[in-house]
């Protein structure tokens, strides 16, 4: 599930991109002004929302592009709007605003993967743990861990801040997002059921007495051998 954010100024009749309400991405959408970039909500894709203004889409791509962002930019088109984008619009894709699910869904998960590997940061190792940006994926001593969405984003986050103490409140708006209506319950039971998973290395995960959670880096000969089938508990 990724972070969306769409741009875009249209008054009523109905969402800029339908297919997005079929799918489970989180989406927010924010005037399509220069003023409101200011205060963006942060994203892993921006929609720009080119249907009936491309003068104006351009000019946004411009400033997006100018300002330095680091999602990828996708432009919300009509068929007949296609004939006037081009390279020196810096976007990164256009997709027609009757798209389908599945393709709205596969262009998503395509620009995500190239911003990826264009910043080079697809592999994390730490402390017995390798983490794959690229795929969403985890292992503990070369064997894949079974990680849900959001345990891996949680455990990616730990991993990329080392040793660096972060409260419940810190966790919740930095994993799940500022608008996460949950409690703080959510980062507990998820702490406990990340740990459940590490197996031997679940002390990576240290508990700050009435602060919140760090993530333990060690050294390699301090990191547990991975255990044995048959060895006691």
């Amino acid at each position: 599930m990724a972070q969306l954010l769409v741009l875009s100024s249209a008054q009523g009749g109905g969402p800029v991109l339908p297919s997005l309400e079929l799918l489970s991405h989180r989406v927010r959408q924010i005037p399509a002004e220069a003023a409101q970039l200011v205060n963006a909500p942060s994203a892993d894709v921006i929609f720009i929302d080119a249907r009936a203004d491309l003068v104006g889409a351009k000019s946004l791509s411009k400033i997006l592009n100018t300002t330095g962002a680091d999602a990828p930019l996708i432009l919300i088109v009509t068929e007949g709007g296609l004939t006037a984008v081009s390279t020196d619009w810096g976007v990164d894709d256009v997709i027609l605003v009757t798209a389908g699910p599945a393709e709205v869904d596969a262009r998503i998960r395509l620009a995500v993967g190239r911003k990826s590997q264009d910043q080079g940061s697809s592999r994390i190792q730490t402390s017995g743990i390798s983490i794959d940006e690229s795929s969403y994926s985890a292992k503990v001593h070369g064997k894949p861990l079974d990680l849900t969405y959001k345990e891996f984003q949680l455990l990616h986050f730990f991993a990329t801040h080392p040793s660096r103490v972060f409260t419940r409140e810190q966790l919740l708006s930095e994993v799940w997002g500022y608008d996460y209506f949950g409690g703080t319950r959510t980062v507990d039971v998820h702490v406990r059921r990340l740990r459940a998973k590490l197996g031997d290395l679940e002390q990576l995960i240290g508990t700050v007495r009435n602060v919140g959670y760090r993530f333990n880096v060690y050294e390699e000969d301090q990191v547990p051998p991975p255990r044995e089938r048959g060895d006691a508990s």
